[in-house]
């Protein structure tokens, strides 16, 4: 007969060294940060995301199954953008990309860079990277980055893969990404790649590593506690999805048209209780990389004629709408199935200075937002943007196989007011790694060692107590 002791200590290494995402669900937060001047900086977020999608030309080239893991998200710049911190490197380095499943690359600034961000990779560190030497730059309305296509072992949430392709960044044009922010995780399809990689979470897939063949969000709301540094910013749940987080069930619609995109069509809409007609222009991506609501030209002047005392912008604001601060905008809109509401508060981005708007009453930026007529070319070409205006509102759900999208109502409580005072962090998630520059400095959230400690032994004594029962 064997002694328990030893047989604890014998399987001591085995349950210190099991993978996080067998050990139960991984959660990863989300963490948001200030921003002064917010509507400042609307016209340079217009312009990016009509790049983004076309709206303007640019010259860019471009086995066993795990458990899901749930991973914390950073609410960056008062629900401007929303990141994680994703490891790269052996060893690795942590940083915090924006998780965007409006495009499909991952990338990083590398510390070869002179102007890109506070945290930065260093490659020559990394016993595992690799880079190909082809150059490659893509360029946003906002800016461009350049840099090497390489491939190194990249972890997120748990789940890792050893070649996975990114961009090397070497340089950026000024003020695209934050000190903070270190570059941007693709969460689209491998079609609509710039590398004509495939990206992480569909590498999961295709190896067969999550649970379902799923990722989900919930998305936490912050817009006017611009007092805070940072701030909880929801959940993203890899392989699965968080039944604490939503009630009901959730609604499954079908993407339109071959992957890409995470695309839907716009069914219905309705301003101030008046329905407006969203045209034949329909097709819609469904993107947590933007911040606001894109429509056609015709479909926002027609919305925000059902809003007295609301007025289109000029110059470097032309595309967006102002309002009078004292009006709730109420917004549903539907998809083909329920119509969702949209709370006035992610209607209301913040008031403009009499410099931009001539109205007498103080006059606040609308969350919707023309976007033009000129698309991109090729078929399958959104012409709707549906961002974190709307994504705040509901529980969010991203699925590969059968490909559809699917939203279900937040649990009580979550994300209702604008104020913060709701729990953001509803699920208790703690970080699995910590944001570090090169050097060892960190960035938001502390590393959760003890947590991973307390899940080894957890293990150990669940492997003790069985040991206990044979014996």
């Amino acid at each position: 007969m064997f002694s328990l002791p030893l047989i604890a200590a014998a399987l001591l290494p085995f349950a210190l060294a099991a993978p996080h995402p067998d050990a139960g669900v991984i959660h990863v937060p989300i963490v948001r940060r200030s921003q002064t001047n917010r509507v400042a900086n609307l016209p340079k977020a217009v312009e990016a995301l009509q790049a983004k999608y076309g709206f303007r030309p640019t010259s860019a080239t471009y086995s066993k199954r795990a458990n899901t893991a749930a991973v914390p998200i950073t609410d960056e710049d008062n629900d401007s953008s929303y990141s994680s911190v994703v490891s790269i490197g052996t060893p690795p380095q942590n940083f915090d990309l924006v998780l965007d499943t409006g495009s499909s690359d991952l990338w990083v600034a590398t510390s070869s860079c002179s102007a890109c961000a506070s945290y930065e990779f260093t490659t020559s560190k990394s016993s595992t990277f690799q880079s190909s030497g082809t150059p490659l730059q893509i360029n946003y309305g906002s800016g461009s980055v350049k840099g090497s296509v390489a491939e190194d072992t990249v972890t997120f949430g748990g789940f890792t893969i050893t070649q996975q392709e990114l961009l090397a960044v070497s340089s950026t044009t000024s003020g695209l990404i934050d000190g903070e922010l270190s570059g941007i995780m693709g969460l689209g399809f491998n079609t609509i790649s710039a590398l004509n990689a495939t990206p992480f979470w569909q590498a999961l897939y295709n190896a067969n590593q999550l649970s379902e063949p799923l990722f989900s969000f919930y998305l936490a709301r912050y817009i006017d506690a611009s007092t805070m540094s940072s701030a909880p910013g929801g959940v993203l749940t890899l392989g699965g999805t968080n039944s604490s987080l939503y009630q009901g069930s959730i609604e499954y619609l079908d993407l339109t048209g071959p992957a890409s995109y995470w695309l839907l069509n716009v069914n219905s809409l309705s301003v101030q209780g008046n329905t407006v007609s969203v045209g034949s222009s329909s097709l819609a991506a469904i993107d947590t990389g933007t911040t606001l609501i894109a429509a056609p030209s015709t479909v926002a002047a027609d919305i925000w004629a059902q809003v007295p005392g609301s007025e289109a912008l000029t110059g470097a604001y032309a595309g967006l709408y102002a309002f009078p601060c004292t009006t709730d905008v109420t917004v549903t809109i539907s998809f083909g199935g329920s119509s969702w509401t949209i709370n006035p508060a992610d209607m209301n981005l913040g008031s403009i200075s009499g410099s931009i708007s001539a109205a007498t009453t103080q006059m606040c930026a609308g969350g919707i937002f023309d976007i033009g007529t000129s698309v991109g070319s090729g078929s399958n070409v959104p012409t709707w943007i549906i961002g974190d205006t709307f994504l705040k509102n509901v529980y969010s759900v991203f699925r590969a196989n059968p490909a559809a999208v699917g939203f279900a109502q937040l649990a009580s409580g979550l994300s209702s007011t604008a104020t913060g005072t709701s729990n953001p962090n509803p699920a208790k998630v703690t970080n699995s790694a910590t944001s570090t520059s090169s050097s060892g400095n960190p960035l938001l959230g502390a590393a959760s060692s003890k947590s991973n400690i307390a899940v080894s032994l957890t293990l150990l004594a669940s492997v003790a107590a069985f040991f206990t029962i044979l014996l």
